[in-house]
């Protein structure tokens, strides 16, 4: 598999000019998050993935997870991986100060996650899941909870993981079966059975977190009766020091498409009397508390795919480079051109390029928005902060892993025939990825969460409030970004004119036409805020070539007005048309009975 290079350049322009990571600097007088403090961290992880984690991944997939005599083997290459990346105090990045964390906040962290990403989807899941599980400690949990499990979690000694499926519900939470008992001394007594558990068990930490959703004696029925407890595999004392064996079973793994390097495991809490665990939050809010997990495991997986996606576009851009075949159209016979001279191999490229950015700010600016949530004093700021995280979380996780997908799938069509072959290492990128619109909500749920419960929020006022920053930047374009200026105001009025057509359907009963729009919706606003954030980099850069510093890279920043250029006429242009699709309803769709589907 070719080697995988942090794209650091591109990670630090958008925080600064995409982003505005300033911002929170500012408001967080965290003088870690300056430019150049950042660059010098991501240089060192950019390392750590370059030289220990990326060239794991292709032997981790292929001795894969393996479950023997009840316990789960690591990949030999994931389990050596671990212990660099604990000692170098990874684990801790974007955990809290005050237990041992590094204290850079989701936006410092989010370009590590994605380099841990490109560098393996399956190293990633350990890490990635435990930084949810702190957050969901750290927000809800008690001050005793804090004080012995989030030290020892930020240290990398410890994992987390998150436990919802079981075998009869899939998607739906509610329908839960697993059950919790009172049990008189400050505990609880949980048994039933989970599913698709990722790193339910391990052999590298001395503790596995489970955050486990159970029900009640009595609860209310659905998700209104369930509730969150931190479930440890090891009971610990009040030391930190690791007691007995609670009563938590890996029964077993399952055989996987992709992430075979990763386990997903089947469990089994209480099979002697109960496994004991600690309530989090407030009995029946436990969905709520889980939220805040899977809130930052949906950020997380869509940097799964911006990552998958930048590790596939650096191997199609490599094997361009070298692969002699045919001649370029445009091309005299005899020339010794490179595929990379074919305009399909440069299309794919460079629309792979400009969806790997895209993806990128959105994941970022969702970032910053949880942490300034966090950090604004002012209530009125940290409400606006938290409606576009509320917003962008359903972007960040569908249209990342969506684009995780689709590049993919081009960088094995750049490779032709030998991208179809193992040994090139492209295809397990495609095995793996595939997973990432499906996990953590499917993209159809995160679709119609956004047509329905998020543009419905406040009264609508987040996505009108987004959708009137678009525009009112748009309209400061100038010179050569004036087309980018007109397909930007045209999405914003396809955008405006859909959400507006989704409430009417909402207010006249007729939710199934919602939901029928809703993933073309999810599209089109994804990449409206993509392009966006693209043409405030592109902006950026054009004032920094105007103002003639001779310290600039003048072939970069030339480079970031053209992908704007290029995003905004290739796929946001086609984008707007989907505002009419979204709004056909579900009339077609349904058009035909059950029975017709199957006749043919």
């Amino acid at each position: 598999m070719t080697d995988y290079t942090a794209p650091v350049k591109d990670m630090l322009f958008t925080l600064t000019d995409c982003i505005g990571i300033s911002d929170l600097g500012e408001l967080s007088g965290r003088e870690e998050l300056s430019p150049e403090m950042l660059e010098s961290i991501y240089e060192e992880g950019g390392k750590l993935i370059a030289n220990v984690v990326a060239p794991a991944n292709h032997s981790a997939d292929q001795e894969g997870a393996q479950f023997v005599d009840g316990e789960v083997i690591y990949p030999t290459a994931l389990r050596a991986a671990w212990a660099p990346y604990a000692a170098g105090g990874w684990a801790g990045l974007a955990m809290p100060t005050e237990y041992g964390g590094q204290g850079l906040g989701q936006l410092g962290y989010c370009p590590f996650h994605e380099m841990m990403s490109a560098g393996g989807l399956s190293f990633i899941q350990a890490p990635g899941l435990t930084i949810g599980a702190v957050e969901a400690i750290h927000a809800h949990g008690t001050d005793a909870m804090k004080r012995l499990y989030i030290p020892n979690m930020a240290s990398g000694a410890w994992t987390g993981t998150m436990n919802l499926t079981e075998p009869h519900a899939g998607s739906d939470v509610g329908a839960l079966k697993t059950k919790a008992t009172d049990a008189g001394d400050g505990t609880y007594r949980i048994t039933g059975n989970k599913i698709f558990i990722t790193c339910g068990e391990l052999d590298f930490a001395d503790n596995i977190v489970h955050l486990v959703l159970a029900r009640l004696d009595g609860a209310p029925a659905g998700s209104r009766g369930i509730s969150l407890f931190l479930v440890p595999k090891f009971i610990p004392n009040e030391d930190g020091s690791l007691g007995e064996k609670n009563d938590v079973t890996c029964t077993g793994i399952e055989h996987k498409l992709g992430l075979r390097g990763s386990p997903a495991c089947m469990m089994s809490y209480g099979d002697n009397g109960g496994a004991v665990g600690w309530l989090i939050g407030e009995e029946n809010k436990g969905l709520a508390c889980m939220f805040t997990m899977m809130n930052y495991a949906r950020l997380h997986v869509g940097l799964h795919g911006t990552g998958a996606a930048e590790r596939a576009y650096q191997m199609a851009l490599a094997y361009a480079k070298e692969r002699v075949q045919g001649i370029p159209v445009g091309c005299s016979p005899g020339d010794n051109s490179t595929i990379i001279d074919h305009a399909d191999v440069r299309r794919m490229l460079l629309t792979m390029r400009a969806k790997i950015a895209a993806s990128r700010a959105i994941c970022y600016l969702n970032a910053k928005a949880m942490d300034m949530k966090n950090l604004c004093k002012d209530d009125a700021q940290a409400r606006y902060w938290a409606g576009l995280s509320e917003l962008l979380t359903p972007l960040s996780k569908a249209y990342s892993s969506d684009i995780g997908v689709e590049c993919c799938s081009e960088a094995i069509q750049v490779f032709g025939g030998m991208g179809f072959i193992e040994e090139t290492g492209v295809a397990q990128l495609y095995r793996d990825v595939r997973i990432t619109p499906i996990y953590e909500g499917t993209n159809g749920i995160q679709a119609w969460d956004l047509a329905n419960r998020k543009l419905k929020m406040d009264g609508g006022k987040h996505w009108q409030t987004l959708l009137n920053d678009i525009e009112q930047f748009a309209n400061t374009l100038t010179e050569d970004l004036l087309d980018v200026q007109s397909n930007l105001l045209a999405a914003v009025g396809a955008c405006r004119e859909t959400a507006e057509h989704f409430l009417h359907k909402h207010s006249q009963n007729e939710p199934r036409a919602v939901a029928a729009g809703s993933v073309p919706y999810q599209r089109l606003l994804s990449e409206t805020v993509g392009a966006w954030l693209l043409a405030r980099g592109a902006q950026s850069a054009q004032k920094q070539l105007s103002e003639r510093n001779s310290d600039v890279d003048t072939s970069y920043l030339n480079s970031r007005i053209n992908l704007a250029k290029l995003f905004s006429a290739h796929l946001l242009s086609a984008s707007v048309a989907l505002g009419k699709v979204a709004q056909l309803g579900d009339t077609l769709i349904f058009s035909d009975s059950e029975d017709m589907l199957t006749s043919r």
